[in-house]
């Protein structure tokens, strides 16, 4: 499979459409936003107009959009793949959305004779650029095997969750113990702060002891700790307040459907609900950190 259609190419997308360029892939690129595709092609894409146009000719599509109606009007629309594609490339849908989604657009693409996978990603923008993405997937072995080498052309860490839309669901399941965590980190630091502890001091402390977690260890939220982080750049770029109020909603959505008591997922959606009102809501998620710093 040299030759792919790509279609979506936001913060996430976009390097993930680079790292398969430099893996030799042939690229058709599609994606609303005029200079997202031409930065693309800049890098050796070629620019399609529609993501029907990007899907042809091409041995596998690889989507990479916001939400559950994105990836409904991209697969299942009247001018979708699955009702317009004359050809049968390998499916991979790289969105975050809602497993009952995943696996309702599965089993079209199933009655159409596509094999299909849901592959969504954690590690945030740093490992879509770095290409150390981890893909937690779901459909039959044998699609997986078909689509190692593009997936390994992104990421290090390749997990098969199950069959059609145990991705999504693993994938839901683990951000929502990322907000979790993330708030917790933001709490504590600045809880510390506020009893005249330096962050960093803390941070190291907490490293070495039984608070350690991801979002210390490799995305300190509070400002001036980590120079890599988005704390360090005013919380500009990485995985948006509004894309975890979004995951969070899927998670509730999941509890609710499976009878499942999620009450730190709860508490997680209210605290990133008020910080997104706030005006937060296009700012990485760890400015979280910025709901406990405001005394008013």
């Amino acid at each position: 499979m040299k030759t792919i259609g790509f279609i979506g190419l936001g913060h996430m997308g976009g390097p993930m459409a680079h790292n398969l360029l430099k893996a030799g892939f042939e690229l058709r690129v599609f994606d609303l936003v005029k200079d997202a595709v031409s930065a693309a092609e800049k890098a050796g894409a070629t620019a399609c107009s529609s993501a029907l146009e990007a899907a042809h000719g091409v041995d596998a599509v690889v989507t990479m959009l916001p939400a559950s109606e994105h990836s409904e009007a991209v697969y299942l629309g009247e001018n979708g793949l699955l009702n317009q594609l004359s050809e049968r490339p390998l499916l991979i849908d790289c969105s975050t959305i809602a497993p009952e989604t995943s696996r309702r657009i599965a089993a079209e693409a199933s009655k159409k004779g596509f094999a299909m996978l849901d592959a969504p990603v954690s590690g945030g923008t740093a490992g879509a650029t770095a290409g150390t993405l981890t893909f937690i997937i779901g459909g039959a072995p044998q699609d997986l095997e078909k689509a190692q080498p593009i997936l390994s052309a992104m990421g290090k860490n390749l997990f098969h969750a199950g069959d059609h839309g145990a991705g999504q669901a693993a994938k839901i399941c683990n951000n929502m113990l990322l907000a979790v965590h993330m708030i917790g980190t933001a709490e504590a630091l600045q809880l510390g702060v506020n009893l005249g502890l330096d962050p960093k001091v803390l941070s190291d402390i907490m490293l070495k002891s039984s608070g350690r977690n991801w979002s210390l260890e490799l995305y300190n939220p509070y400002p001036g700790v980590m120079e890599n982080a988005p704390a360090g750049r005013e919380y500009e770029g990485g995985f948006a307040v509004n894309l975890m109020n979004k995951d969070l909603g899927l998670a509730l959505e999941a509890a609710i459907q499976s009878r499942s008591s999620t009450p730190m997922g709860g508490l997680a959606k209210s605290l990133y609900q008020a910080h997104s009102k706030q005006g937060s809501g296009l700012l990485d998620f760890s400015s979280i950190q910025k709901l406990f710093a405001d005394k008013t």
